[in-house]
C-alpha cells in the first residue's frame, strides 16, 4: 500500500517536484493567513468603506501594471532564483510591517502602501513559479501536478490559513503577519533545494528589450487559436464571475439573512468542494476527456448563477457553493494543463503572465459591473448577468473546446531528452505522451 507521501507525491514526478509542492503550500498557508488578517488590520485602522475595498484592489493592481512585465523577465532569467529573490522581499516588506505594528505607528495608509508592495513582489514571484512546474515533470503528469499545486492553495490559502490569520490577530495585530513572515521564508529554502537547471532562452534573448520580449510572447499568442481562445474564455468568464462575487456578502447577508458567520462559512463550503475534487481529479482524468470535462464546469458554471439569481434559502446557497468549489478546482487544474502543455518552455512565463493579467482584468470589469447592477436593479441582478453572460460565452466557444483540448503539445524534443534523462528509477520508464 503506498505511503501517504506518495499519494500526495508520487515518485515518479521526482524529488524536484515534491521540493516545490512544499515550498508552493508552505507559502500558500502565509497568504491564507494574511486573507484574514489584512482586511481586519485595514478595518481596526479605519471605518472608510473606499478604504476597506482599497486594500482588496492593492491585490489586483500590482497584475495590471507589472503583469506583462514580470513574464518577459520570468523567461529571460533563472526562473527558481526569481522565485527565491521575489518571495525574500515579500518576507522583508512584511517584516518591517510588523515592526510598525510593534511599534504603534501603523496608518491605514502605511498598511495600503505595504499590500502594494507585498503585491508588487507576489506578481514577480507567480510569473515566474508557474513556469516551474513544466520544467520539472512530464507533459503526461502536469493534471496530477497541478492537481497537487491546487490542493495547497485550498487547503492553506482557503481552509487552513483564514481562521488561523483570524485568531492569531485577535492575540496581536503583528501575530499573524509574524508566522506569514516565517511561512514564506521557509518557502524561499525549500524551492532552494531544486536542482534542476532553468530552461536556457533563445540566443537572443539577452539582448532584447524587456518590451520585446513582451511582443514576441504576444505575437505567439495571436497565432495560437487555442490558447488564445482559452485565455479569452477565463477572461470573460472572470468577468461574469466577479460581477455577483463583489456583492456577495450583501446578497448573504441581506437577500438570504444568512449574517456573517453564515457568508463566511459559504468560503467553507467552496474549499470543501474542492477538497472532493482533489481526491478524484486523478479517476477523472484517466476516464473523462478534457474537452468533456471543460463544458460540464463551464455549463455548472451557467447554471450556478441561475440557481443564486432563483434561490432564497441558505441552505441552497451552500449547496452552490460547494458544487462551485467542486468544479472549480477541476477547470483552473484543467485550464492550467492545457495551457502549459501547449506554450512552448521558453514563453510560459509571458503566456502565463497574459493569462493572470485576462484573470484580474476581469475581476475589476466584473465587480464595477456588478456593482452598478445591484445598486440600480437589487442584489439578484448581477447573478442574471452573470447567467445570461455565461450561457453566451459558452453557447459560442462551446465547438472551440474541441480544439483546445485537442491540441498537440508542444515539447521541445531537447527539453524532452533532459526530462527522461532525469527521471528517478522507479517511473517504470513511462514514454512521454504527445
Amino acid at each position: 500500500m503506498p505511503s501517504l507521501g506518495q499519494l500526495i507525491a508520487p515518485r515518479r514526478l521526482g524529488t524536484d517536484f515534491r521540493w516545490l509542492l512544499s515550498s508552493s503550500w508552505t507559502s500558500n498557508i502565509g497568504d491564507g493567513i494574511a486573507l484574514a488578517a489584512a482586511p481586519l488590520l485595514i478595518a481596526s485602522l479605519t471605518s472608510s468603506p473606499l478604504l476597506v475595498a482599497a486594500g482588496a484592489m492593492m491585490q489586483f493592481l500590482p497584475w495590471l501594471l507589472f503583469g506583462l512585465l514580470a513574464g518577459a523577465v520570468a523567461d529571460h532569467h533563472d526562473r527558481r532564483r526569481l522565485v527565491m529573490i521575489a518571495n525574500a522581499a515579500r518576507a522583508v516588506v512584511v517584516a518591517a510591517l510588523c515592526v510598525v505594528l510593534v511599534t504603534g505607528q501603523a496608518t491605514v495608509w502605511l498598511v495600503l502602501a505595504t499590500a502594494f508592495l507585498y503585491g508588487t513582489a507576489e506578481v514577480f514571484a507567480d510569473s515566474a513559479g508557474s513556469t516551474l512546474l513544466p520544467m520539472l515533470v512530464r507533459p503526461a503528469d502536469l493534471g496530477i501536478g497541478n492537481a497537487r499545486m491546487q490542493a495547497g492553495y485550498l487547503v492553506g490559502n482557503q481552509l487552513a490559513g483564514p481562521p488561523l490569520g483570524a485568531f492569531l490577530f485577535a492575540l496581536g495585530s503583528f501575530w499573524p503577519f509574524l508566522l506569514q513572515v516565517l511561512c514564506v521564508s521557509l518557502a524561499v529554502v525549500l524551492i532552494s533545494r531544486i536542482a534542476r537547471t532553468p530552461v536556457p532562452t533563445e540566443p537572443s534573448a539577452p539582448r532584447e528589450s524587456k518590451l520585446g520580449a513582451v511582443r514576441e510572447g504576444l505575437r505567439w499568442l495571436r497565432g495560437n487559436a487555442p490558447v488564445r481562445t482559452l485565455i479569452v474564455i477565463i477572461l470573460v468568464f472572470n468577468v461574469t464571475w466577479a460581477a455577483p462575487w463583489g456583492i456577495l456578502v450583501l446578497y448573504a447577508t441581506e437577500h438570504l439573512d444568512m449574517g456573517p458567520v453564515g457568508y463566511g462559512a459559504l468560503t467553507t463550503a467552496s474549499a470543501l468542494g474542492g477538497m472532493v475534487a482533489i481526491f478524484g481529479f486523478g479517476w477523472l482524468e484517466k476516464r473523462v476527456s478534457f474537452a468533456t470535462l471543460m463544458r460540464v464546469c463551464l455549463s455548472l458554471e451557467v447554471v450556478m448563477h441561475l440557481g443564486f439569481a432563483l434561490s432564497t434559502a441558505a441552505w441552497a446557497a451552500f449547496v452552490i457553493m460547494f458544487g462551485f468549489g467542486l468544479y472549480a478546482f477541476i477547470w483552473s487544474t484543467i485550464s492550467t494543463t492545457v495551457r502549459q502543455r501547449l506554450v512552448p518552455l521558453p514563453l510560459q512565463g509571458r503566456i502565463a503572465s497574459v493569462n493572470m493579467v485576462g484573470v484580474f482584468g476581469g475581476l475589476v470589469i466584473g465587480q464595477f459591473i456588478g456593482g452598478i447592477l445591484a445598486q440600480l436593479f437589487g442584489l439578484t441582478a448581477p447573478w442574471w448577468f452573470a447567467f445570461a453572460g455565461s450561457a453566451i460565452t459558452l453557447a459560442l466557444v462551446w465547438r472551440s473546446i474541441s480544439h483546445i483540448a485537442a491540441a498537440k503539445p508542444v515539447l521541445d524534443a531537447e527539453t524532452a531528452d533532459e526530462v527522461a534523462a532525469d527521471a528517478e528509477p522507479g517511473d517504470g520508464g513511462r514514454p512521454l505522451r504527445d
